[in-house]
Formats: structure tokens, C-alpha cells, sequence
């Protein structure tokens, strides 16, 4: 059997030729002290076995500010989050799946300037955002549940996140796009940096250790960061931020990046729709109020962000997309989530730009077996977007 080196698990252990021998009566000597300190050890524990908790009772849980045990996992008080994790866990990919010879040819000898331009900066975008949200999950949001049904779920989302970013990655690298300019472009395009900006200045200032949940304040400030996060930054952005690969894609250019995102999508539907149950059942829980006025600003701070970002990387329209379906279809889409949030819509009389979208980003199974490897993504062929 070959036993792991904890110094350098990727090498396996040898062993040295000058080992030496195992002294045996050390080896029954340790036993020994071994035992007897496990008796002294026991004692201990019987001696204050009158040292006990309540038990856990599921209606007492809350999504913030609970006092149960958050390290005991069942009963459940919110069976829908640990479905969550069930059904996340059927979803399992990595980036090397898809065959991404074609898309090399493609960005070689296929794609205009002007479609070389999107797809750059759209990856360009993407890879700092799913740093951003895995960051915002694990370190923001997932420690300040306090049921661990939601946690479980938040901790694959963060795996998922960092799964994403491999994902953009891959592709930059088998592209063989030069990694330092794509990485830097949302530090000097100013467009992209808008939106990165937005979302920092949303989401960082729950990020800090001193905010308290139990402060009406905090706990506002911490709503509309959650929201913002689940509703616009995965709900919206993300969700407009592929549509032009898929638009490449529709035309039968650049499919593995298309396939990528449509897992990418995948996940980010679930964890938008997670992130949106979870904010209704804090504001439920915890009887918040918003102010009707801020959240129609921070509608408006996004949509100004996108337009921004629409116009830089569709300058040029490409064939089957244009700067004002992607300003159209995220206003569509905001007022989706805000439906599903049971807020007010913010941009009434928008429309379905995209109508192909749905179906071109829900997940195909009719694949030929020499050109990709089969992935069994989940039951079913198509998404329920509300």
C-alpha cells in the first residue's frame, strides 16, 4: 500500500534503505502508556456526563441570528436548501470534458475582430467576477448562516465559483490568449471596471468581521448586499454576460466555450434562485423592511453599469447581436428577479430581446461521442428561469 508524504502529497512515499527497524518493546511500552492514558482520559469524561445540552429543535433555527447548534445538521427547518445540495451535486463537470479543439480553429481563422473583441472581454469580465462571488459566499454570506443546511449548499457554491474561474482559465489558456492582458483588462478598460467597482462597493462592506446582524442597520445593509449579490450580480449580470458566447455559439462558432457556459449557467440559476429564497426568508425571519428609494438606485447603478459595458463591447455589433439587445435583455431579466424578489418591477415595458436565449443556454444532450465526452448534467433538457 502506498502511504501519502503530508510534506509533498503529489509524491509518492518511499521507503528509505536505511530505515530503521521498529523497536518492539518501545513499540508495547507507547501501548501501554497509550491505555492507560485512555483510562485517565475516560474517567474524565464520566466523571462530567452531567455536562449536557438540550436538544435541537428545527423551529428554533433561524437563517441569521439563530441560537441552535450550528454544527448539528438535522432535524431540518429548511429542507429546500439541503435539496439544493442534492440536486448540485448531480450537476458535476470540470472544464476538461469539453473538447475545445474547434474553438482554437475557430478564434484562429473564424471569428471577425469585432467577435474576437467580445469574446476577449467577456472572459475578461467573467474571470474576476466568479473570484468575487466565490469570495463573497465563503467569506461574507456562508458564515453568517446559522442553520448548516444553508452552509452545506453555500460551501459546493464557492467549489462551483472556483470551478467557473478554472473554466475561464481553461479557456484563455487553450485559446493561447495572453493570460497577464486578459487578467488586467477590468483594471484598465473602464468599463469593465465599472462594473467590478459597483459590485465592491456593494458587497464589501459586509465582508468586514465587526458587522452585527442583531443592528437593524447591519442587518439592512447585509439584505441589500444579498440581494444585490444573488439578484443582480448572478441573476443579471452573469445571465447577460454569456449571452453573447451563446449568440457565437447559435452560429456554430467557438461550441466548447458555449458548452462551458451553458454548465456555468446551469449552476448560476441554482444559486441565483438559492440566494433569492434566502434573502425572502431573512426579511420574513427577521421582519426587514428596505427603502423602496434604495433599491430602485441600485437598479439604476446596475443598469447604467451594464449599458456602459454593452457599448464598449459591442461597439461594433456582430452578427445576430447588438449593443441594444444586451442593454434590452438585462432590463428584461432585472425585472424577472425583481418579480421573483416581490419587488417592484424597474424598468416597466421592457422586453424579451433574446427570445432564443433560454433555450440556446439550457443544456443539449444530443452530443457525438467522438468529438466530446458525454456529460449527464441533470434530468432534463431545459431550465425553468422564474
Amino acid at each position: 500500500m502506498t502511504i501519502l508524504n503530508w510534506d509533498d502529497p503529489l509524491a509518492a512515499a518511499m521507503p528509505s534503505a536505511n530505515s530503521k527497524k521498529v523497536n518492539r518493546k518501545n513499540t508495547a511500552a507507547d501501548h501501554t502508556g497509550s491505555s492507560e492514558s485512555l483510562s485517565a482520559i475516560a474517567s474524565g469524561v464520566m466523571s462530567s456526563s452531567n455536562d449536557c445540552l438540550s436538544p435541537v429543535n428545527a423551529e428554533d433555527k433561524r437563517v441569521v441570528n439563530g441560537m441552535t447548534d450550528v454544527n448539528q445538521l438535522a432535524p431540518f427547518k429548511y429542507p429546500w436548501a439541503w435539496e439544493f445540495f442534492l440536486n448540485a451535486n448531480k450537476n458535476h463537470w470540470t472544464p476538461l470534458d469539453v473538447n475545445m479543439s474547434q474553438d482554437v480553429h475557430d478564434y484562429h481563422h473564424k471569428l471577425t475582430q469585432e467577435e474576437k473583441h467580445v469574446y476577449e472581454n467577456v472572459l475578461s469580465y467573467l474571470t474576476t467576477s466568479d473570484i468575487m462571488a466565490m469570495r463573497n459566499i465563503g467569506l461574507a454570506v456562508m458564515e453568517k448562516m446559522t442553520a448548516p443546511e444553508l452552509q452545506i449548499y453555500q460551501a459546493r457554491q464557492v467549489y462551483e465559483e472556483a470551478m467557473h474561474t478554472w473554466t475561464y482559465q481553461h479557456c484563455i489558456e487553450t485559446i493561447g490568449l495572453e493570460q497577464s492582458e486578459i487578467y488586467n483588462r477590468y483594471r484598465v478598460v473602464p468599463a469593465i471596471y465599472g462594473k467590478i467597482k459597483l459590485a465592491n462597493e456593494r458587497l464589501e462592506s459586509v465582508l468586514t468581521t465587526d458587522i452585527d446582524l442583531r443592528n437593524r442597520d447591519d442587518l439592512e445593509q447585509f439584505v441589500m448586499a444579498y440581494i444585490f449579490f444573488a439578484g443582480i450580480f448572478e441573476g443579471c449580470w452573469f445571465y447577460n454576460g454569456f449571452s453573447p458566447i451563446f449568440a457565437l455559439q447559435r452560429r456554430g462558432l467557438m461550441k466548447g466555450t458555449g458548452e462551458q457556459l451553458q454548465y456555468i449557467m446551469r449552476d448560476e440559476v441554482m444559486h441565483c434562485a438559492f440566494g433569492i429564497r434566502v434573502v425572502k426568508q431573512i426579511m420574513k425571519e427577521e421582519k426587514v423592511t428596505l427603502d423602496p428609494r434604495a433599491i430602485r438606485t441600485m437598479w439604476e447603478e446596475a443598469d447604467a453599469a451594464e449599458q456602459n459595458y454593452a457599448d464598449y463591447i459591442l461597439k461594433d455589433p456582430i452578427l445576430g447581436y447588438s449593443a441594444e439587445e444586451h442593454k434590452q435583455q438585462f432590463r428584461f431579466i432585472a425585472n424577472r428577479r425583481a418579480k421573483q424578489l416581490r419587488l417592484q418591477e424597474p424598468f416597466p415595458g421592457a422586453t424579451n430581446a433574446l427570445s432564443w436565449l433560454d433555450e440556446q443556454a439550457s443544456m443539449r444532450k444530443e452530443k457525438n461521442f467522438f468529438e466530446t465526452r458525454v456529460t449527464e448534467y441533470q434530468s432534463g433538457v431545459s431550465l425553468k428561469w422564474d
